[in-house]
């Protein structure tokens, strides 16, 4: 297994350092470099037998491409693209590109929860990055025939999140006994899974996916903002009064909601 990793901002090789101490048993090795850099990517792919291609690497933080959008659109859609055009010239076997369930836009309290056949309406320029990049990827395998699958799943949470997501932002903030920012009335509705699931449904698809298809990835728990920030400080034993609401951002989605 071949881990790239360009470590921007978000990334920290201590939060593999566990598969880093095995690595010589277990085959894994870690490559630090950017999957824009398509001189790089192919000469990795050359120096390798790559038989399937997970693309998980991503600019993520919807906050920060309202601010800027350039390096969303230059890794989720140009690096996508590398990879793609990398893995059709090579022979891969699979490409499994993993995406997001904001591609599909803003549900209504009581609309029906998104299909795979739900139309791409994206609300942030993060959004709009990952639905051209499914689009691409589409494209590659309709265009060269590669083997691809497209999987789109809810909001993660779990061990090592980078701080500036949602819950490790706010169980951090009230271990400092310091305000958790709620945006808006905080009525905005998450369709919340687990890391550890999630890992298994893309295990799923990666062996038993049909080529082509999109693969809707949930665990049907649908929460409000107000509702979680709740749970972190009853857990934590802090008080309600630390919840902080604060503007809403622009083209903020009411609610997400996935049938898997």
């Amino acid at each position: 297994m071949i881990n790239v990793d360009s470590l921007t901002y978000a990334g920290n090789l201590e939060n593999v350092a566990d598969i880093e101490a095995g690595q010589t048993s277990s085959g894994y090795r870690f490559v630090k470099a950017d999957i824009t850099d398509a001189r790089a990517i192919n000469a990795l792919f050359e120096s390798k037998k790559v038989d399937v291609v997970v693309n998980l690497a991503a600019e993520t933080h919807v906050d920060r491409s309202l601010l800027d959008g350039a390096p969303f659109l230059r890794t989720n859609v140009e690096g996508t693209r590398v990879l793609l055009e990398a893995a059709s010239r090579h022979g891969v076997g699979r490409f499994l590109q993993v995406s997001t369930d904001e591609v599909y836009g803003s549900l209504g309290p009581t609309s029906p929860a998104f299909t795979e056949q739900s139309p791409l309406e994206p609300n942030s320029p993060y959004a709009a990055s990952k639905a051209a990049a499914d689009l691409l990827a589409r494209a590659y395998h309709s265009s060269y025939d590669l083997a691809v699958m497209i999987t789109r799943s809810g909001n993660n949470y779990g061990p090592y999140q980078f701080p500036e997501k949602f819950l490790p932002l706010f169980i951090t903030n009230a271990l400092n006994d310091q305000l958790l920012p709620l945006y808006g009335d905080g009525q905005n509705i998450r369709d919340w899974i687990h890391v550890e699931d999630h890992v298994q449904a893309l295990l799923q698809v990666l062996e038993r996916g049909v080529p082509g298809e999109i693969y809707n990835i949930s665990a049907g728990q649908e929460q409000t903002n107000n509702c979680m920030a709740e749970w972190v400080l009853k857990i934590l034993n802090k008080p309600r009064s630390l919840i902080h609401h604060v503007k809403d951002r622009p083209g903020h989605d009411r609610r997400y909601a996935l049938d898997s």
